[in-house]
């Protein structure tokens, strides 16, 4: 960043002398060693802070945004928050990790020399504050108060704390219309790697749709059990009925537990197109199927639920444990195995095996604000040759006729597409089974001219663009061929 405090308080007179402090906030600022009066925190700033070290936690130190909420929730200093308050803290961090790039083009309007490296959190809590301002359009003058006592708690930020006062007021004033204004818009909150590879594989068009639609809070997309009466769930859930078997609701009124059915096990959450690749089986009842790389279990209780005999196989035991929960949840039965699949080496085939591979899930970025920033270039070559493997792995647990489903969540070609023409290539035993269009609610766009699903996040099912996109996924459907 570089700064211009709008307003501000001239520099000292000594400011540009051999050997002189350079300054950068109010000129009796305090030694950063010094800790600040204590006194009463004003109301909300629990919750702001909350939100600053989400930030903090993904950016600085890569940590998944869920898992610093867990950490948050469940022992930290978010556990003593209400849910309404967690839910807001949440939702700046989640507009900051979103709007990133546009927020900080918006405050770097208003700096003009560089600030010092060290300055503590001052960006982050300027980037929340300025969320606040301009995206949530939350009243100014709770917010740029909070966030000047942020500046003050923090031993870094503190001597910015007029800085980041004058800022945000103009911030408040002018930030909208430079949000506005910003000719690349949401590309500046894309990684340039990232940028490229999806021009690349899909067009500049279709990559700042993608990138709009990826920008965007998804909606709460939920599946009912096979026997369920779907419209009448649907009815209960004020949602929508959607062409593939979801409903969707786009405005869920409480916490995701407390909505009618969750308790008795009636659905389970799972994205539009995470929802597709087990349906690509058609009917499983009765059949044995493997589901590789399980957790957290979306797809072993869709399978169960349709009278599969699934076994879930995930490296993980605490994801595993998600799965039992899931499965228990929703009164099903299903074989839970602690294993590495590249090693996996059960005693029987299966009739059909899915492998949902590990992925750079960058077709998950609506549900998972934090993948931009921690994501990097050099994390796909291994995802692709472990992906790989397993699909070797897989290939050969599927019985002679059986059936094999490979999907990603990721937009990548690498990882979707040309795993699959590299698979094919080496595997004469296996070959496409294309899909067609209108099987399990799949529209033509979806499908792509090898006959695979590949799903953007600017697609709606049913074409209703009002209803939101959904997540960005890729599915092979292979067949072993008879022996």
């Amino acid at each position: 960043m570089t700064e211009r405090p709008p307003g501000g308080p001239r520099a000292p007179r000594n400011a540009g002398r051999p050997g002189a402090r350079k300054f950068y906030g109010k000129p009796n600022s305090k030694s950063r060693d010094v800790e600040p009066p204590r006194h009463k925190e004003p109301a909300g700033y629990a919750v702001r802070a909350l939100a600053v070290r989400l930030v903090s936690s993904v950016v600085d130190r890569r940590r998944a945004l869920d898992d610093a909420l867990d950490a948050e929730f469940n022992s930290g200093p978010g556990a003593n928050l209400e849910p309404r308050d967690r839910g807001l803290a949440r939702l700046i961090a989640a507009t900051v990790l979103r709007r990133k790039g546009e927020l900080d083009a918006v405050i770097a309007t208003f700096l003009e020399r560089p600030l010092p490296d060290d300055r503590g959190l001052l960006d982050t809590i300027l980037e929340c504050a300025a969320a606040q301002l301009i995206i949530l359009q939350i009243a100014p003058h709770a917010v740029i108060n909070i966030a000047v006592e942020q500046c003050r708690h923090d031993r870094g930020a503190r001597r910015f704390d007029r800085l980041a006062n004058a800022i945000l007021r103009r911030i408040s004033e002018r930030g909208r219309a430079i949000l506005e204004s910003q000719p690349e818009g949401t590309r500046l909150d894309i990684p340039d790697w990232l940028w490229k590879r999806w021009v690349a594989a899909y067009g500049e068009p279709s990559a700042r749709q993608i990138a709009t639609a990826s920008l965007r809070e998804a909606p709460l997309d939920v599946s009912p059990l096979a026997d369920a009466d779907a419209a009448a769930w649907n009815e209960k859930l004020g949602g929508k009925l959607l062409p593939t078997g979801s409903i969707r609701i786009t405005d869920p009124q409480e916490r995701v537990d407390a909505l009618p059915g969750f308790a008795e096990g009636a659905w389970w959450v799972q994205d539009a197109a995470a929802a597709l690749p087990a349906c690509l089986f058609g009917v499983v009842s009765g059949r044995r199927i493997a589901d590789l790389c399980s957790a957290p279990g979306g797809k072993t209780v869709q399978l169960a639920s349709r009278g599969a005999h699934v076994t879930a196989v995930d490296v993980s035991a605490e994801r595993l444990a998600r799965v039992r929960e899931n499965v228990a949840r929703m009164r099903l039965e299903a074989e839970i195995v602690k294993a590495d699949v590249t090693t996996w080496n059960p005693s029987t085939t299966f009739d059909a095996v899915l492998l949902d591979a590990p992925c750079t899930a960058t077709g998950t970025i609506r549900r998972h604000p934090d993948i931009p920033h921690l994501k990097r270039p050099t994390d796909l070559a291994p995802l692709v040759e472990l992906q790989s493997r397993m699909l070797d792995r897989a290939a050969a647990l599927v019985a002679p006729g059986g059936t094999l489903v490979y999907c990603t969540c990721s937009l990548e070609l690498d990882e979707g597409e040309n795993q699959i023409e590299r698979f094919l290539s080496r595997t004469p035993q296996y070959e496409r089974s294309p899909l067609v269009a209108g099987e399990f609610g799949i529209e033509a766009m979806w499908i792509t001219s090898s006959g695979d699903l590949r799903t953007l996040p600017y697609f709606s099912p049913g074409g209703d663009l009002s209803v939101g996109g959904m997540d960005g996924f890729y599915a092979a459907r292979l067949t072993r061929r008879p022996e």
